[in-house]
């Protein structure tokens, strides 16, 4: 920075022709400014200016260096003008990391709205069942259950509580029968998820009487998707544990039906989560879009 500062200098008693008028430019004294210039020609060990009683004139090596480096400044203070002219405004990319189905349940009917009625904001949403760092990975925004979310980072609520449902066609229920316990899921085809993180099966949680049900389903059939898991549900190939939000609609028309529902397990619902107060408008803009109450 220093020697940016002495080459910004430099361009300026060129460009005025006169160390007064470029030290009163620059808000500071001229004595400094003259140090600043021999210091830059010891360290280049050129002599850059030709100075008289009257005027300053550059060198032929300070004229070579005086049109490499003058339009590279005027360049820069052209984008920072531009930059100033952004404060405040909502323009920019913002990146989200959000679990699969949050990214197609919430982020997606909320945020074509606002992309709509703000074309100068770009969203890159990134569905991951994993956890993932915000920070070192460089998203502006992360949507994770609200038990999931780091104690450091600032938060705001975006859906209600999530229940889990187990589920299963028809079909399926009427050859293998209906469970009433979560262990009898042992003896039934359960359709596994994948997770991410070490390549392990998601375990089925259920809760009762505040005392938590954890259960390893097997089955013949392992996905890292759930909306394959709906299809293998519906398809009669075994049970689904997912969000009951996923396969409503198909309990509602009767082509599945729930199981388990006295032993149904809540969660606390999403959250977004960002890591700083000094966010971009854009960041704010979606932040804002994705609380309960927003679009």
């Amino acid at each position: 920075m220093e020697h940016f500062n002495d080459l910004a200098a430099f361009v300026a008693v060129v460009r005025e022709g006169s160390f007064t008028r470029a030290a009163a430019q620059l808000g500071v004294s001229q004595s400094a400014l003259s140090h600043t210039i021999r210091a830059l020609e010891q360290r280049l060990e050129l002599k850059l200016l030709n100075r008289t009683t009257r005027s300053v004139s550059p060198t032929d090596e300070g004229e070579r260096l005086y049109q490499t480096v003058a339009p590279r400044f005027a360049d820069i203070e052209s984008e920072l003008t531009s930059l100033r002219s952004l404060r405040g405004a909502a323009v920019g990319t913002v990146r989200i990391t959000a679990t699969e189905h949050a990214a197609r349940a919430l982020l997606l009917p909320k945020l074509l709205p606002l992309l709509a009625e703000h074309p100068a904001i770009k969203i890159e949403i990134n569905s991951d069942n994993r956890f993932t760092d915000i920070v070192a990975n460089r998203f502006d925004i992360g949507v994770r259950l609200g038990s999931d979310v780091a104690k450091d980072m600032i938060a705001a609520r975006i859906a209600p509580d999530m229940r889990m449902r187990v589920a299963g066609s028809p079909a399926y229920l009427a050859r293998a029968g209906r469970p009433q316990t979560p262990q009898a899921l042992l003896e039934h085809n359960c359709i596994a998820m994948r997770l991410p993180t070490h390549g392990g099966l998601l375990s089925w949680e259920f809760m009762r009487d505040g005392k938590t049900v954890s259960v390893n389903t097997a089955g013949q059939l392992v996905v890292n998707d759930s909306r394959m898991i709906v299809d293998a549900a519906l398809a009669g190939c075994g049970l689904a544990w997912l969000p009951e939000d996923l396969y409503l609609d198909h309990i509602d028309s009767g082509r599945l039906e729930p199981v388990l529902d006295d032993w149904m397990s809540t969660y606390p619902g999403y959250h977004v989560y960002y890591a700083s107060r000094g966010v971009s408008q854009a960041v704010r803009l979606v932040v804002e879009g994705l609380r309960v109450g927003g679009r």
